[in-house]
């Protein structure tokens, strides 16, 4: 483990705590332009998710309707009535997004895995970092809002579901999240580079989460736009267990 992310997992509550962490419950409301452009526009607009921290699975109550609840994994996503009943389901869900362009509409279960694997990495994260095949290399630091930040460059593995398989995490100096860029390959061909920025952090039972996200377009010399804003996310709830 590098020392930046040995400092990193500190500041998000420690390794151990992370290790003891079985499920995290938040609140997630989740606005911006990347879902009504892929005709999902009010599907995460107040969404009530359970994740297990270990492993990729995530649980959304009353997804696209009263009582359904909207089931995610890597390899399979469903949405179940109350009593049971599929409404639907897909096996290897990512496969469906092949072929479709940057302005392609979405059906419900390709959002449900969007949302699902997005959410997970965001939540989990510093965490997810040590799983295994999970490579990370500390790179030169980046200059932006009058702070240096350092970064981290990860490189995931194929079995964990997330945007891309490069992506770059800067931290501030006390080792919080500040920037997280990434291209999200599910959306067409020649993904754009987004930045994904966090604030508002704080500390629930223990771990440390960002409260407030928000991606927008990245320039060619690394600098962020300031708009339009792509993916907004608030979590006014989160609770660990």
């Amino acid at each position: 483990m590098s020392d930046l992310l040995d400092m990193v997992l500190r500041a998000h509550g420690g390794a151990q705590r992370w290790q003891r962490a079985t499920a995290i419950r938040a609140n997630a409301q989740v606005g911006g332009l990347a879902l009504p452009t892929r005709g999902q526009g009010d599907t995460f607009a107040d969404a009530h998710l359970a994740l297990d921290v270990q492993r990729q699975h995530v649980t959304f109550a009353n997804f696209t309707g009263p009582g359904r609840l909207g089931m995610y994994t890597p390899h399979q996503v469903a949405i179940q009535d109350a009593d049971g009943t599929v409404r639907g389901r897909r096996d290897e869900p990512r496969a469906s997004f092949e072929g479709l362009g940057p302005k392609s509409t979405w059906d419900q279960l390709q959002a449900l895995y969007f949302g699902g694997y997005a959410l997970w990495n965001y939540l989990t994260a510093p965490y997810l970092l040590t799983f295994p095949g999970v490579q990370t290399e500390e790179v030169e630091p980046w200059s932006e809002k009058g702070e240096q930040w350092r970064r981290l460059r990860v490189t995931f593995p194929a079995d964990i579901a997330t945007h891309s398989t490069e992506q770059t995490f800067y931290y501030d100096e006390s080792g919080l999240l500040r920037r997280h860029d990434y291209r999200v390959d599910i959306q067409g061909r020649s993904p754009a580079l987004a930045a994904h920025y966090t604030e508002a952090h704080r500390t629930v039972s223990g771990l440390v989460f960002p409260t407030h996200r928000f991606v927008v377009p990245v320039a060619e010399d690394n600098t962020s736009l300031p708009g339009p804003v792509i993916l907004a996310i608030d979590l006014p709830e989160i609770s660990v267990a």
